[in-house]
């Protein structure tokens, strides 16, 4: 009988979830500016929806899939598919598919989608309680967000649910930028630069 030797082969890649946060930090960043009234129009934020808020959170979901993590890989996915399905219904809006389309545009469509996403992105918020705060508090906002996307868009208190999908976009900016640096600094030094908090260990002892 013959001695079989098997083999394990290894292969370490880099944790993606910096690359995925600066990809969320800057679609939101533009795309807060025109929801706030700093900039104008949606032409110049489509391609970051496309190329930051999409192509970038799905690299970082397929490398969080070799990680084995569920959580991140489901979270990336969702949302970097959440900014191509947004960036093509601004497409539709502004007429790039044809007068037809652009002529049955729907607000209150996009908010039950939003509505959808709300659903989403509260158990992934208590997903993220076990993660680290500054993720944790990103889905806070996410949250925020979509309560005021889903608000303005199906015409509730219009401008003052507009203004907190506005405020609260910008603020997921901002934390997705620190928690972006925190993942590429606190690993390249092998210290910690930027704290980002513990779990909150309610569900994990």
């Amino acid at each position: 009988m013959e001695n079989q030797n098997t083999q394990h082969v290894k292969i370490t890649t880099a944790d993606p979830s910096a690359l995925g946060l600066f990809g969320l930090a800057m679609v939101t960043l533009v795309a807060s500016s025109q929801k706030l009234g700093l900039t104008e129009g949606l032409s110049f934020v489509i391609p970051w929806a496309f190329f930051l808020g999409g192509i970038a959170q799905l690299f970082a979901c397929v490398q969080d899939a070799k990680h084995n993590n569920t959580f991140g890989t489901t979270a990336f996915g969702a949302f970097g598919l959440f900014w191509f399905g947004v960036g093509t219904s601004w497409l539709i809006q502004l007429g790039f598919f044809g007068e037809n389309l652009a002529a049955n545009v729907d607000p209150k469509q996009l908010g039950v989608a939003f509505i959808g996403y709300l659903i989403f992105s509260i158990y992934m918020t208590i997903g993220a309680m076990e993660t680290h705060k500054v993720l944790f508090f990103i889905f806070v906002f996410i949250d925020f967000l979509f309560i005021g996307l889903s608000l303005s868009s199906l015409g509730i208190m219009h401008e003052a649910t507009h203004m907190l999908a506005a405020v609260s976009e910008l603020i997921i900016a901002l934390l997705s930028f620190y928690g972006s640096a925190a993942a590429v600094l606190n690993n390249h030094f092998g210290q910690v630069v930027l704290p980002v908090g513990k779990p909150f260990g309610i569900f994990k002892k």
